[in-house]
This record gives C-alpha cells, sequence and structure tokens, in this order.
C-alpha cells in the first residue's frame, strides 16, 4: 500500500485538532523517529561502574572534566542502552545530559523517548522532556515530562497512557481509541504494573468517566481489580448492572465476584473459580440471589402470586490428563428450579446434564468409567396459553456407572477384530430401572479388486444380559421391556462394495461412487428388553449403511436387507460439489420395531440424501432430505447455509420434519423451524448482527399444538458493535416471544464495553 505525505499530514492536522480542542489529551503518544541503539559491538562488561560509549566525534574538557560526545552516540552499561545526537557527561558530578532523538532502553525491553533527558552515570535514573516510554510487555506512556529512579521506576507528571496502536493500517498516525490521562502515573517494572493519580478516561479522544484513583497491569499477567462492567435491561428484571472484581489467588488460580443489581428484583451475586495446574483446569461459577418463583404462567384472568424463595445455579467443568494414556474429566450442572436460568438470561438449555469420566486411551484399546444424571427444565403450553410441569424430574435417568473396555487386533485371519466389553445400570428416583451388560465381537475384512472396488466383509456377534424393575412407569410400550432378568443374542453378517469411477471434468476432478451392501441378521428379540439408548431413530444419510440403523445398543434391526446408493464428487478450483443418495430393501414381510413415519417401516424405505456445495471459504451449503418412497413428500428437509467471510457473512438454518409419527414418541415429534443469522461489516471496525428463530410448526405437524398458526417467533437479537485492537462496544435487543414460567415474554438490552488490554 502506497500512503502519500498529503494523506499523512491531514490525519496529523486532525490530530492537532483534537489536542488544541482538549489540553489534557495533549500527551504524544506517536512514535518517535528514533533508531533504537544497537547491541555493543564488544561484549558488555560486567562491572557496574564502567561505561561502554561510542561516538563520531569525541571533547574531554580536562578543566571541567566535562565530556562532549556527539554524532550518534551510543552508551552501554549492564544492560541499560542509550543513543542521542549529543551526551555531555560531567564526571564530577556524575551528571549525563542527552539531547536531541533520545532512545534509552533497559534490560527488560521498556524503551524511552524524549528531546532532552538529565541522567546520572548509571544510565538509570534521571528527568525527561517530552517523555514516552513504549513498553515491551505492550502499551505505551506520554508526558511534558517524566522522571526514572535507579530501581527502574518511571513516573510522569501531567500524563497519559494507552495500550491501543496509535497508527491506522496506512501507517499514519492516529488517535488511540482510548486512553488515560492523569495529573500521576507512575510505572512499576518490578510489580508490572501502572499507577494513576487524578485519572480520566478517554474515549475517542473526549474525555469522560474521572477515575480518581486506578491501576492497571501490563502484559499479559492477571492481577486483582475490577473487569469491565455489564449493563444490561430485561422486562423481568428491569435495569441491572453488574461489576465484576478479579482476585488474583496466585499465577494459576483466581476467583472472580460479580455482584448483580436491578432495578426490579432483589440483588444476585456470582461467583467463578477457575484454577490451573500442569495436569489440567477446573472452573465452577455458582449464581444465588432470592425472588419469586414460578415454574407455571401467570395469566391476566388467573394471576399465581408466589413466595420469594432461595433461587441459584452451579456450572463446573474439570479435566485432567494424568499421564499419556489415563485422563479424567467431569461437569456440574444443577438449577434449584426450571425457570431460573432462563429469567436471569444465563441459558436456554431445556436440561442439565452432570457427567463424570474417567479414560484410558492406548494405540489399541479404550477403557471407560461413565456416569450422568439429568436434570430437566421442560414446562408445556396448555391450549389456554399456560404452562404446566409435565417433564417429571422423578423420570429422568441417572447412570451410575458404565463401563466400556474395546480392544482391537490386527492380523486375525486376514482382517481385523474388534472386541467391546460394556456395562450400564439407570436408576430414576419414581420411573423404571435398568440394568443392562454385553459382550462383542467384529470381525472386519477389506479387499480392493483388481478392478478398484473396494469390498469390506463384516461379521459381527453380541450377547446381552438385561434386568429391568418397575417398567409399568414407562408410558410408551415400546419402550419398556418385560420386568426381570432376561438375555439376548445378536448376529449378523454384511458385505459392503464400493465402486469408485474417477475422471477429469471441467478442468477439475469428478468421483461417481456406486455402493451396494446387504446385511443379513436372524431375528432378534427386541421387545423383551427395555429401549432406554434407541428412541431417536430416524432414517438419514448418515445411517444408511450402518450394521445397525438405531442409535445406541438396546435395540437390533434383524432379518436381511439390500442397501444400494451413489455417492457423487466434483472438485474445481475454488469449487467443490458432493452428493449421497440412497435407499434399502427388506427382504422379511414381518412388521417391524421401527415406529411409523421413521422411513424404516416397510420393506422399502424411503429414500434419503445430501448435497454439499462449497465455493472457496465464501459458501457452504448443505442440504439434507428424505422422500417418501409412495408419493416422494418431503418427509425431511434440512438446509444449512453459510454465505461470506468473517466480516459479513449470513448464517440460515431450516429444519422440517414431516414424518406423521404418533406425538406419543416424544423423542420423535414433527417439527418446522426457520434459524437465521448474520453479520455485516461498515467503516472498518463497525458491524451490525442480528439473528431469529421461529417456531413454523403447525397443528398438522404436532396435533397437540391446537393454536399453532405456522409463525411462532421464539426470540430475536440486533446489534451493533465497535471492535478494534483494544475496544469492544456494543449495544444488542433482544426479544423473546414466549413466557417460560417467571421467565415472561419482552424486550432486553445488552450494553458491552470492554478496554481489552485494560487488565484486571
Amino acid at each position: 500500500m502506497i500512503v502519500t505525505r498529503s494523506a499523512c499530514l491531514a490525519g496529523s492536522a486532525i490530530l492537532l485538532a483534537l489536542a488544541a480542542a482538549n489540553p489534557a489529551c495533549a500527551q504524544d503518544l506517536q512514535d518517535r523517529p528514533v533508531e533504537l541503539p544497537p547491541p555493543p559491538e564488544t561484549p558488555a562488561s560486567t562491572d557496574p561502574d564502567q561505561v561502554q560509549f561510542s561516538a563520531t566525534t569525541l571533547q574531554y574538557d580536562t578543566d571541567t572534566e566535562i565530556v562532549t560526545a556527539t554524532g550518534d552516540v551510543r552508551m552501554y552499561r549492564t544492560g541499560d542502552k542509550l543513543r542521542a545526537d549529543k551526551v555531555v557527561w560531567d564526571r564530577k558530578t556524575g551528571k549525563v545530559t542527552a539531547i536531541g532523538n533520545i532512545a534509552v532502553t533497559n534490560p527488560q525491553g521498556d524503551t524511552a523517548y524524549g528531546d532532552k533527558i538529565d541522567l546520572t552515570d548509571s544510565l538509570k535514573d534521571g528527568v525527561v522532556d517530552n517523555m514516552l516510554v513504549v513498553l515491551e510487555q505492550g502499551g505505551r506512556l506520554a508526558a511534558v515530562k517524566g522522571e526514572r529512579s535507579e530501581s527502574g521506576v518511571v513516573t510522569l507528571r501531567q500524563a497519559a497512557y494507552t495500550p491501543c496502536s496509535v497508527t491506522d493500517s496506512g501507517g499514519c498516525p492516529k488517535e488511540p481509541s482510548w486512553k488515560v490521562t492523569a495529573v500521576k502515573v507512575v510505572y512499576r517494572p518490578d510489580r508490572e504494573r501502572i499507577y494513576f493519580t487524578g485519572a480520566r478516561f478517554n474515549l475517542f479522544g473526549f474525555a469522560t468517566v474521572p477515575l480518581p484513583k486506578l491501576s492497571t497491569p501490563v502484559g499479559n499477567g492477571a492481577q486483582s481489580g475490577i473487569l469491565s462492567p455489564d449493563i444490561r435491561y430485561s422486562r423481568t428484571n428491569g435495569f441491572e448492572v453488574g461489576v465484576p472484581y478479579y482476585f488474583r489467588l496466585a499465577d494459576n488460580k483466581g476467583l472472580t465476584i460479580t455482584p448483580r443489581l436491578f432495578t426490579s428484583v432483589a440483588p444476585m451475586i456470582q461467583a467463578e473459580y477457575e484454577q490451573l495446574s500442569t495436569k489440567g483446569a477446573f472452573k465452577i461459577t455458582g449464581y444465588a440471589t432470592v425472588s419469586p418463583q414460578s415454574d407455571l404462567l401467570a395469566t391476566s384472568s388467573a394471576p399465581i402470586t408466589t413466595q420469594s424463595a432461595f433461587r441459584g445455579y452451579l456450572d463446573g467443568v474439570a479435566r485432567y490428563q494424568l499421564d499419556p494414556n489415563w485422563s479424567v474429566s467431569g461437569s456440574l450442572r444443577l438449577t434449584t428450579d426450571r425457570t431460573f436460568l432462563r429469567r436471569y438470561e444465563i441459558s436456554n438449555d431445556d436440561r442439565l446434564r452432570s457427567t463424570f469420566s474417567v479414560e484410558r486411551i492406548d494405540a489399541n484399546s479404550y477403557f471407560a468409567i461413565n456416569g450422568w444424571a439429568v436434570q430437566t427444565l421442560r414446562l408445556s403450553t396448555t391450549q389456554s396459553g399456560q404452562n404446566i410441569v409435565t417433564d417429571r424430574q422423578g423420570l429422568q435417568p441417572i447412570a451410575l456407572p458404565e463401563f466400556d473396555y474395546r480392544r482391537r487386533i490386527d492380523d486375525v485371519l486376514g482382517g481385523r477384530i474388534n472386541l467391546q466389553v460394556n456395562t450400564l445400570s439407570i436408576a430414576r428416583t419414581a420411573g423404571q430401572d435398568t440394568q443392562r451388560a454385553f459382550v462383542s465381537a467384529q470381525w472386519d475384512l477389506r479387499r480392493i479388486t483388481p478392478w478398484g472396488q473396494e469390498v469390506t466383509l463384516t461379521a459381527y456377534l453380541r450377547g446381552d444380559a438385561y434386568n429391568a424393575s418397575n417398567t409399568v412407569a414407562t408410558s410408551v410400550i415400546s419402550y419398556r421391556g418385560a420386568s426381570g432378568f432376561h438375555t439376548r443374542g445378536i448376529a449378523a453378517l454384511a458385505l459392503d462394495v464400493k465402486w469408485p469411477l474417477v475422471g477429469e471434468f471441467m478442468g477439475g476432478t469428478q468421483r461417481v461412487t456406486p455402493r451396494f451392501q446387504v446385511v443379513a441378521s436372524p431375528p432378534t428379540a427386541n421387545l423383551l428388553v427395555p429401549n432406554e439408548d434407541a428412541r431417536a431413530v430416524d432414517l438419514e444419510d448418515s445411517n444408511l449403511f450402518a450394521l445397525n440403523r438405531f442409535p445406541g445398543y438396546d435395540r437390533w434391526e434383524d432379518s436381511t436387507r439390500f442397501t444400494y446408493g451413489v455417492d457423487y464428487s466434483l472438485d474445481l478450483p475454488g469449487i467443490a460439489i458432493s452428493a449421497t443418495i440412497g435407499q434399502s430393501y427388506r427382504l422379511s414381510s414381518q412388521p417391524t420395531i421401527f415406529p411409523d413415519g421413521t422411513g424404516l417401516t416397510d420393506r422399502w424405505s424411503d429414500i434419503v440424501g445430501r448435497t454439499e456445495v462449497r465455493i472457496r471459504d465464501f459458501v457452504s451449503i448443505v442440504h439434507r432430505y428424505r422422500l417418501d418412497k409412495d408419493n416422494f413428500a418431503i418427509r425431511r428437509n434440512e438446509v444449512d447455509a453459510t454465505v461470506g467471510n468473517k466480516r459479513t457473512y449470513l448464517l440460515l438454518g431450516y429444519l422440517r420434519l414431516n414424518r406423521n409419527i404418533s406425538p406419543t414418541l416424544e423423542d420423535l415429534r414433527d417439527s418446522e423451524e426457520l434459524r437465521v443469522g448474520g453479520r455485516v461489516g461498515f467503516a472498518r471496525f463497525w458491524s451490525i448482527f442480528g439473528s431469529a428463530t421461529i417456531d413454523l410448526t403447525d397443528k398438522n405437524e404436532d396435533p397437540q399444538l391446537l393454536n399453532a398458526d405456522g409463525f411462532d417467533p421464539i426470540r430475536h437479537r440486533l446489534g451493533v458493535q465497535y471492535e478494534d485492537d483494544c475496544l469492544r462496544l456494543g449495544l444488542t435487543w433482544r426479544r423473546d416471544y414466549q413466557n417460560t414460567g417467571d421467565a415472561k415474554a419482552g424486550n432486553s438490552f445488552l450494553l458491552t464495553l470492554a478496554f481489552k488490554n485494560l487488565g484486571r
């Protein structure tokens, strides 16, 4: 890029105008046209009383003992370096005066610039006129006059500090996004911290908030102090102000306490503790308050009054790598009630899952002990518009524990064997309990024929043992299984053939891969055992050629079936297109255990496919679909698209499930949803962003939604943001359209103001 002299002069004129309008901001933070002192040509002396120097000319007055060096003067002493046009050294007093284009560098890498510097002969302390200090760890200080002590402490009067860039992309001077001006500024290199007295924030060149006392660290180190505030407004809680304070407990641990004040409800306290070690890290966050609580929606005709109660939320995550093979991880998510997270805009999750896992992984084996518990937050809406609790907590599963061991053995009859041993215990406080164990072995043999066909032969054997109790607590009969102890055997043989056909096309590479698979499996006693992990079944491109098209282990697809399809890909310069389509046919005419509407109920399955288009890094479109085998009606239609670059982009997501599944199978309920989001960058640092989620489900898709009209906005947000290298400023408007208990529909506003590099 070529920058004209007039452009830079114009930028300088603007800076001068701002300085004239606000004398307090007149400190010169711009770079100085001075080269740094280079390393000494000879090794530096370890004698602290010895000074090395060089200059173009050197004069020495024997009467006054004054040494005058001129012309690219360089002086070195125990890590301190100086460069200037002229240096006068009074050997009697030890005073050193440097004049013109001065740069002084200390061993830490900080550089001080000035027009005139009065130093002692140690080069460590002195007084500087028109001082600029550029810190090695980031940021710069400027003042009309400054002092540096022998310990390295820099004290400035009528000074300014900024961590922001002072030049634009073209190299011309610019006003930093923000800076701090102060009557007095003290920089302590030993503490890596800057202290301000009589400070005032200056945003975009305009003086703003006065701060009588302020300090900030330099560099990346964290220290105790106030963080950027959180300011927002919501209909339910009113105006909210959160002011976080960070306590640095050690180099590897810290605690952040955030009092949150509201105009409409009682205050809330938030605490976050995080700790890092050589083995791993953990973080836990907690919220606590007292406010009226209701899981039901208060209607205008029958308002519901609730008493104040303690409400809160815990969110923790941890992971430790004990050695190259063993690791431990876990998460904790608990809340006091079903609407707390939505009311305080912490999360929109309708379930919380707490987990733990102990894993061992090596080149050929895997072992894990897992456990999890689920807390439901779901509410259902009645025809009158009232929320009711239909998802009982007592029916939520608690898995303690699951054991999973897998072993890979190569070169067995020319193929590979994968062994697995798995046990699982699921308990419910008011529901069905299930225990399961199985042992399985899978042998795969893969070969490439002389004609280029890829042939895979698979043999699978598994033995199961189940125990179930209180099965009547499960409302869906096909999920229950029989009470008591039962065993089950599973076997399957499969042959999978792919034939890639590759050639040139339109200057690129085209690949057409016909694929055929046959799977044979004897009848399996599926309904004899409970179904805990194979409920959300649906025919997709991802499981079309799977050995078992049920998710999980509790259901197995038996009988003999043939599956056929075609994979296609085209790679052109800057363009990549891929697609797959396929269907299956089952020999058995016996009714299957697949629910109606999953695409697998009859002998002929529905037709499924996926198409993906990528154009450089600008366009990405993925389309998944399922067509009814009888009338080609679209039973699944899903589109995810991204168009744009990092600054300006559009995100589009659409999903329609029109499978006519019974509403009793809530894991498979039909729905239609549209998601849209995007960001438009303008100017250099400004952008507008927004997103929306719309429920398009009508009563034909979900009969329980009697009042659904097919267009029900869920939430949207719209905002504007400024972000550069050291400042993020934005305003976001969000609107929720659905009442959930005491989390009422309405508008909320969030103000974002983050001073990057300001520290803690």
